[in-house]
Parts: structure tokens; C-alpha cells; sequence
């Protein structure tokens, strides 16, 4: 068997030269295309790397804005609601609800002057205020109780968590 004699024939050799210089100048082409989209691509990351650099500058300045804000309003806090719980109404035998809501009330009645002042203030005649709930006697099932109070807590709610004593 013998390879057929091509190189003696024009067309083959035409054809064969022509594929040659066609896949050399579709390689080219290629590069071509390829380099000019690659440099778009650069192009276009860095502006992008330009642009997240200048929006996390101003992403802390607003955040240092935000921070400053957040802690005048803090400042400015005043309070809200008051809250007042009694917590050893059973020790006393006295499974009534609506007395236990009764003497709550009326404790609140008697802080209402704290509403709407600056939490600051209040915070500043926290004695005051203990000995205010104090003093108060409190009438419930025909017995007199003094209030101890037990925890205060200070924010926008001032919780006070209070428990009963028998008057002597």
C-alpha cells in the first residue's frame, strides 16, 4: 500500500495551503476578539473596584453619621410606660386579681408624673422615687401592707417589681 501521490496535484495542494492560512488567520481573529473582550472585562472590574471603594467610604461616613444620631436620640430618651408588678400576693393568702390590679394601679397613679420626662432625670431621683413607693400604705381585704421595692429597671418603660409587708 502507498499514499496516494497528492503533492503532485494542484488542488490538493491549493486546498491544503488554504486551510492552513484560514485556521492562522481564524487563530488571529480569535486572539483578536479574545484580547479586546478580555480588556473590556479588566476595564469594567476596575471601574467596578473604583466604585465599591468609593461607595464603602461613603457607607462609613454615613454609618459614623448614623452612630452620632443614634446616640444624641439616646440622650433625648424619655419615658414612655411605666410598669408596676407585685410579686408575693400569694404569701399574703390573697388570690384576688383584681385587688393585686387595684393596689398596681393605684402605684402607677402615683408615678404618672414621671411620663414623658427625660430618662436622665428620672434616673438622677431614682431615691425619690423608691421612697415614695415606700411610704405608701395600701389597703387590700381590710389589712394594711407597705411596699418594699425589689428591682427598678430605667429605659423608654421604667419596670418596677415590688413586694408586700404588713404594716405593723
Amino acid at each position: 500500500m502507498r499514499i496516494p501521490p497528492l503533492y503532485h496535484k494542484k488542488n490538493w495542494q491549493i486546498f491544503i495551503a488554504g486551510t492552513a492560512i484560514g485556521a492562522c488567520v481564524g487563530w488571529l481573529v480569535f486572539l483578536y476578539m479574545f484580547g479586546s473582550l478580555q480588556e473590556k472585562q479588566t476595564n469594567m472590574i476596575e471601574r467596578q473596584k473604583e466604585e465599591i471603594s468609593d461607595l464603602n467610604d461613603h457607607l462609613s461616613i454615613w454609618q459614623e453619621e448614623f452612630k452620632k444620631l443614634n446616640k444624641k436620640n439616646q440622650e433625648m430618651l424619655t419615658v414612655q410606660n411605666i410598669d408596676v408588678e407585685i410579686i408575693n400576693f400569694e404569701k399574703y393568702g390573697i388570690k384576688d386579681s383584681h385587688s393585686q390590679f387595684e393596689a398596681e394601679e393605684l402605684i402607677k397613679k402615683d408615678l404618672d408624673a414621671l411620663l414623658a420626662k427625660n430618662l436622665e432625670t428620672v434616673f438622677a431621683n431614682k431615691q425619690i422615687i423608691k421612697e415614695l413607693i415606700e411610704n405608701k400604705m395600701l389597703k387590700i381585704q381590710n389589712k394594711r401592707f407597705h411596699l418594699k421595692v425589689k428591682e427598678v429597671y430605667f429605659y423608654t418603660t421604667v419596670e418596677i417589681y415590688l413586694e408586700l409587708e404588713l404594716a405593723k
